[in-house]
């Protein structure tokens, strides 16, 4: 526990210190995003782009987290317990790629087709169902979905093999 808080603690310092746009807490045993994490980033926060927190155990992220890293262009949250995502990411204005990959949602967060910004949505390897087609088409910047590996709905399976404006990757039985 005290290596995997040092480790941490280390790589939050270096973003600090070099003036980084990105913060890696890849693989750090996390449960929740540290709280002691946003006052130690306070005077970064608006410089960090880039944000990598996969292959944890995290089960939540608050809105706290999107009300802070107001900047966010790329977000990885791929391989931890994730179910959900707070309202407050609809808020995030530059988002542009986001990884959810094999997490727990078994539903479709709504609150991404409301980021006018969001090119990249990664899903593979969750419990997800029904995805909302229409919405996800009207999303003006939208290029990429992977919907792999998920238990999609006989309805859902079909809506994908019509054409879409953007790149749609999924596992589809035969």
């Amino acid at each position: 526990m005290a290596e995997a808080v040092a480790n941490v603690a280390r790589r939050i310092n270096a973003t600090v210190e070099e003036g980084k746009d990105s913060l890696d807490l890849s693989n750090c045993k996390l449960i929740s995003f540290p709280d002691g994490v946003f006052k130690v980033l306070r005077s970064v926060s608006e410089n960090i782009s880039v944000i990598t927190l996969a292959d944890n155990e995290m089960k939540a992220l608050t809105s706290k987290f999107f009300s802070t890293f107001t900047q966010l262009r790329e977000l990885d949250l791929q391989g931890n317990v994730l179910t959900k995502l707070p309202d407050a990411v609809a808020e995030m204005e530059h988002l542009t790629s986001i990884n959810l990959a094999n997490n727990s949602f078994s539903i479709f967060p709504d609150k991404l087709t409301e980021i006018a910004t969001l090119e990249r949505i990664n899903l593979e390897g969750n419990s997800i169902t029904e995805i909302p087609m229409e919405r996800l088409s009207a999303m003006p910047a939208l290029k990429w979905l992977n919907v792999k590996s998920n238990p999609l709905d006989s309805n859902t399976q079909a809506a994908l093999q019509c054409p879409h404006n953007f790149d749609i990757l999924s596992t589809t039985e035969s």
